[in-house]
């Protein structure tokens, strides 16, 4: 698979104002509850990746937040007793923003659609694609799921089990949907089926992995209908600023975020140039489930503003508990904070990027992750690290000591770790980040066989390997 990352480049301490951004973005997360690990999987990847790119020396730019529109976040906040805006400002301050600490996440912003500076910038937006005869008003008519915040085709419906037998459900969230019938305004979304089908021929590794890539398309083969982007049934939500009477559907009001939060539609001129300096976006990473939004419904949208295109669509599989995606609803649902009280979030972060083939669903266990805990960052990597840090402090002074001739055991080492940052570049680059990590680990085991094997520990009490103060003899084997 070709990478999508920046070459890297020098560095001599100052980041030129010409020098492009490897601009990276989450989804933004509905805030109707608090935060699983199946959001955490999302963040803590992203969070992963824009670190490789820092440490590159390259100029970074990792967003992420909370999207607080639509009918979801106003029943559950009803169903609280609370206002739609105290209901999300509450989620926010105790669990979305928080949360971030727990995972040790390095985020640059956290945009929220509630905020003037989104809501004001996607008024302006759309005005502009309504203006151009990109949007119309009409009727639509349909099954409508309120988790998915989406009207439903009849492939997207299963007949309905148990309690729901005799309904059409929800085929992810297994929930009724409701037949809805409205005046809306639609995007002229049918207008770019072909244009979508040639960006992707034209680029093949704009939608990833190639099992995404491959539903898109056939999807989008299919034909596309017009999108109804507004909702006169309740008012939470932006309002349409050439009819009030009607609020932006929440998804055509959250995938904006990723082009307000760095300054589209701002007089500002920071914002202007962070906007030249950041647009587009190198990677959006999403959950499979929302796949369809922003590889087919988001290019169209800047297609019809006429916006530069993201480089990459990278959809991640689902993390799966009892072989049932992660979800509150069906109590499956676990708080990262569960995992990371017990065993850090150094050890939730690899756990999650080393067990899981990123792309493709992946199973959580507590079993699993116990032992590998054990076997690998405890008995692997930390004895390794104990080992070596005690010998450097207890030989030579806390001081890494210069190095002398290699012997053939020590050029097996150096090989090994030459090859490890090739190939762990390589996969990250790629997204690939079980695989980065799997050649780290290559040399984690070299290393730990080395010393099993060259027992530096008993090469320290070899009067012939240090002097008379107990410090090693220059050029021994130490």
């Amino acid at each position: 698979m070709p990478t999508i990352a920046s070459p890297a480049r020098a560095y001599d301490g100052a980041m030129p104002a010409a020098t492009p951004t490897f601009y990276l973005t989450t989804p933004i997360y509905y805030v109707n509850d608090a935060p699983h690990i199946g959001h955490a999987y999302t963040t803590v990847a992203g969070d992963v990746i824009t670190r490789w790119h820092r440490q590159r020396q390259e100029r970074v730019w990792f967003l992420t937040g909370t999207d607080e529109h639509g009918q979801k976040v106003m029943r559950t906040a009803e169903a609280h007793g609370v206002s739609p805006q105290a209901w999300a400002d509450r989620l926010v301050e105790t669990a979305w923003k928080p949360v971030l600490k727990t995972l040790d996440v390095r985020n640059d912003d956290f945009i929220r659609t509630t905020q003037e500076r989104h809501a004001t910038r996607v008024q302006g937006f759309i005005q502009d694609l309504y203006d151009k005869g990109e949007i119309y008003a009409g009727s639509y008519e349909g099954p409508y799921c309120v988790g998915c915040e989406e009207y439903k085709l009849p492939g997207d419906l299963m007949d309905g089990t148990g309690e729901f037998e005799g309904h059409k459900v929800c085929a992810i969230h297994g929930t009724p949907v409701e037949m809805l019938a409205e005046e809306n305004y639609f995007f002229r979304m049918s207008a770019y089926t072909q244009r979508l089908l040639d960006l992707y021929e034209a680029n093949p590794t704009f939608v990833q992995p190639p099992s995404a890539r491959n539903e898109v398309i056939a999807f989008v083969k299919q034909g596309l209908q017009d999108l109804s982007i507004s909702r006169n049934t309740f008012n939470w939500g932006i309002p349409i600023p050439w009819d009030t009477s009607h609020v932006l559907y929440v998804w055509f009001d959250a995938l904006l975020n990723y082009a307000t939060a760095v300054g589209l539609g701002s007089d500002e001129p920071a914002d202007k140039d962070q906007f030249a300096r950041t647009w587009p976006p190198n990677v959006h990473l999403v959950g499979k489930d929302i796949l369809r939004f922003h590889a087919v419904i988001w290019p169209a949208m800047l297609m019809a503003a006429g916006l530069p295109l993201p480089g990459q669509v990278f959809a991640h599989g689902w993390l799966l508990v009892g072989g049932e995606k992660m979800s509150k609803s069906k109590l499956t649902g676990i708080a990262p904070s569960s995992i990371i009280d017990t065993f850090g979030s150094d050890a939730f972060r690899f756990y999650f990027l080393r067990a899981i083939v990123f792309g493709q669903d992946g199973s959580f266990s507590w079993e699993d992750l116990r032992a590998r805990y054990t076997s690998e960052l405890a008995n692997g990597f930390g004895n390794l690290a104990s080992r070596v840090a005690a010998m450097i402090g207890k030989y030579f002074g806390g001081t890494l000591p210069d190095a002398g001739p290699l012997t053939p055991a020590e050029e097996q080492v150096a090989a090994v770790a030459a090859r490890a940052v090739v190939d762990a570049e390589a996969a990250i680059d790629r997204l690939a980040l079980n695989e980065a990590i799997a050649a780290i680990w290559t040399l984690v085991e070299t290393t730990n066989g080395y010393l099993t094997e060259q027992e530096p520990w008993k090469v320290a009490k070899d009067p012939a390997e240090v002097d008379a103060a107990g410090a090693s003899v220059p050029g021994g084997r130490l």
